[in-house]
């Protein structure tokens, strides 16, 4: 079974024995319902909250942090991501079965990969530029530029995009005739021969998808937060206003890192257990096989959360984030409700609130 983002039809042939035996999976279509109701909810926060963080970061050109760059880029991401998630809750609520053409099947399909991707990218673009500022503070300003942040940010799009493009090739609408149902499905006929190669190509872009957008950014995350720990524990003076404001900034993208963890990994140790038993590394046993295809919707649902929990992370612990969307909201009201005085003034009050932060 190929787990990206869902399919399925209720039955799957699995050798448990000797004999071949037919696995029931008529347990697993409670999703059906419950799924589509969380796609819509996250498409609906996921869209407005990130709208407002894309907003936020634009019209503060004049005081954006490196930081701010990359949550904008992370919100865009994710903003791309959620519009497609109306699709995949009609696909879910019509037993996995695809009305969209094949077009559709493909692009979605590619969009969660790069929002995948793009999002963890720029979680470890952010940890490592908060690991240049903190522990080598004197000695990174050059590093630290413009022109690098933006040659950084080229660099995610385009790996990101690279590493998505299998999505292009291989997924595609396949027709049941048996069920009258038709998925959206990778189909490896392009490329394979026999049934052994089609596990491997499926298990080999499973288990490297896991590994280069999920395990070693988040591994390469973990030292930049030891060093920036000892770094911390070390030097820093909190009485210091400079030393405070690295410290926030430094909880926000913590939480950041840590959410966006507890949120993916029980899509990627579900989707590596699958990938492992195309490989005979883990019992290909109804049972097992049964668990797999039940976490499975609810594992992807868990890491699809992340695209709308990431703009109330902002909004709670950011007081400097907090500070521009009342701004931005003031001076909303103010275009419509007050004379051109009383925006003048607001902007002078926006302005002084944002410096405090």
């Amino acid at each position: 079974m190929e787990m990206e983002p869902n399919d399925g039809p209720d039955y799957y042939d699995y050798d448990e024995t000797e004999n071949s035996t037919m696995c029931d999976y008529s347990e697993w279509t409670p999703s059906y319902s419950v799924i589509p109701v969380l796609y819509m909810l996250i498409f609906i926060l996921g869209l407005s909250g990130n709208g407002v963080v894309i907003f936020t970061v634009w019209r503060a050109q004049g005081k954006r942090r490196a930081a701010d760059v990359y949550i904008g880029n992370l919100a865009l991401a994710d903003l791309t991501f959620v519009v497609t998630l109306p699709l995949w809750a009609v696909y879910t609520a019509m037993g996995y079965h695809w009305p969209f053409g094949v077009a559709l099947c493909k692009i979605s399909s590619y969009v969660v990969l790069l929002n995948m991707y793009a999002s963890v990218f720029c979680l470890t673009c952010m940890s490592f530029d908060r690991y240049l500022a903190i522990v080598h503070s004197l000695s990174s300003t050059q590093l630290r530029t413009r022109g690098h942040m933006q040659a950084s940010l080229a660099a995610i799009w385009t790996l990101s995009g690279l590493l998505a493009a299998p999505t292009l090739v291989f997924r595609t609408t396949k027709h049941d005739a048996n069920i009258n149902i038709t998925s959206c499905a990778m189909d490896f006929s392009l490329v394979m021969t026999g049934k052994d190669q089609e596990n491997l190509w499926i298990a080999g872009l499973s288990i490297s998808s896991s590994a280069l957008g999920f395990l070693l950014p988040f591994l390469a995350m973990m030292v930049c937060y030891g060093f920036i720990g000892c770094t911390v524990t070390r030097h820093f003076n909190t009485l210091r206003k400079e030393d405070q404001r690295k410290r926030r900034l430094l909880k926000i993208i913590t939480t950041l890192v840590v959410v966006f963890a507890a949120c993916w990994t029980p899509f990627h140790v579900v989707k590596s257990a699958d990938a492992l038993s195309y490989l005979e590394l883990f019992p290909a046993t109804c049972a097992f096989l049964r668990f797999l295809l039940l976490a499975h919707p609810y594992a992807t649902c868990l890491a699809y959360v992340n695209s709308c929990l990431n703009p109330f992370l902002y909004a709670f612990f950011d007081l400097r984030f907090r500070s521009q969307c009342l701004c931005l909201l003031n001076l909303k009201k103010s275009l419509h409700a007050s004379p051109v005085s009383s925006l003048s003034s607001q902007k002078t009050e926006a302005q002084s609130l944002a410096t405090k932060v």
